[in-house]
């Protein structure tokens, strides 16, 4: 069942010292992205609407924050949305950002070091194929995002290795149709998961469609997945 989310206002969500925060962070990655090419989306309704809105949405039913005090893991994290983003809105969970760039995990670094963050966080630069059989990180978090990484299919096969029993993996996806959600289906069935829950909202200021979609484990994720780095992109499930 879709459930359709309306827009609010993020003065009627965040409470000033989150939005404080969030204004810190705008602050170092326009001083970031003068010597490196982090990310364009860092001014106006760019950063409030299209990073900071469209990451924390999906955490929002009405103004009632849920998923605090959780052990969270951002796959591609690049600039650090939704993963800072989720950081700053829920202090009380310990968050995890991973990204196979170099250059984005030393930037996240330097914006976790200079922010005053709740949070334990940790930063870790390598594959997610490599990472996702490491005892230490398979099987723990209760919940796994990515946003901007790559196809619903390809997504799913990094996160649900990723979670434990009762966790929940959250797919960010601009426009969603049927046949996404048959071939979704039919990667779930092969990584023992489900679909849980579709969100929908319509970001304003025609910032666009946006769909979250919610998956979970019904056992555990067979231990070839995810396969080799690349084949998940080449060869979806």
């Amino acid at each position: 069942m879709m459930q359709i989310i309306q827009f609010k206002d993020l003065n009627e969500i965040l409470n000033s010292n989150e939005i404080e925060l969030f204004k810190k962070l705008q602050k170092i990655l326009s001083e970031i992205n003068k010597h490196t090419n982090l990310t364009r989306l860092v001014d106006g309704d760019d950063y409030w609407i299209s990073q900071i809105y469209d990451s924390i949405w999906p955490f929002y039913l009405g103004t009632n924050k849920i998923f605090d005090n959780k052990k969270f893991v951002d796959i591609g994290s690049g600039c650090g949305f939704p993963g800072l983003a989720y950081a700053i809105t829920h202090p009380n969970s310990e968050v995890y950002l991973v990204d196979s760039s170099k250059k984005k995990t030393d930037a996240l670094r330097q914006i976790i070091d200079t922010l005053n963050f709740s949070n334990k966080i940790f930063v870790i630069n390598d594959r997610i194929e490599k990472i996702a059989h490491n005892a230490s990180y398979r099987n723990i978090f209760d919940i796994g995002t990515t946003r901007a990484v790559g196809s619903p299919s390809t997504v799913t096969e990094y996160i649900l290795p990723m979670l434990n029993k009762s966790g929940s993996g959250l797919l960010y996806c601009g426009k969603w149709n049927k046949k996404d959600e048959i071939q979704m289906r039919n990667s779930l069935d092969k990584l023992k998961g489900s679909i849980s829950e579709i969100k929908k909202t319509q970001l304003p200021k025609g910032k666009g469609e946006r769909n979250i979609i919610f998956i979970k484990p019904e056992q555990n994720c067979p231990d070839c997945y995810p396969r080799s780095i690349g084949k998940p992109t080449k060869y979806p499930l």
